[in-house]
């Protein structure tokens, strides 16, 4: 059984920084590809970043450059380096692994619970 525990989000002002953590249960994050969405009310799922299984990255438009991701091997950890926050990252950010389509879609097997992130002006 594959768990994803999502953690680090919280309250923030316009311009701070935070870092969510993706620890994995049940499955190893080494070699495998890993994502951060984020879905902000009544809007959609959005692709944020991703590590592939070689360690490359990929960002979403509109936070290339102020967001970083990056795993653990040895926590088996995926972190989202979050910086330069505004407003409109406001949302509740989940990790996801195992993709059934592209990588930048919504369709994964295993989802955390989210965690909520507030930025305000």
């Amino acid at each position: 059984q594959v768990q994803l525990v999502e953690s680090g989000g919280g309250l923030v002002q316009a311009g701070g920084s935070l870092r969510l953590s993706c620890a994995a249960s049940g499955r190893t994050f080494r070699y495998v590809l890993v994502a951060w969405f984020r879905q902000a009310p009544g809007k959609e799922r959005e692709f944020v970043a991703v590590i592939t299984s070689s360690d490359g990255t990929v960002y979403g438009g509109s936070v290339k450059g102020r967001f970083t991701i990056s795993r653990d091997n040895a926590k088996n950890t995926v972190y989202l380096q979050m910086s330069s926050l505004q407003p409109e990252d406001t949302a509740v950010y989940y990790c996801a692994t195992d993709s059934k389509s592209a990588y930048n879609r919504p369709l994964y097997t295993y989802w955390g619970q989210g965690t909520q992130v507030t930025v305000s002006s």
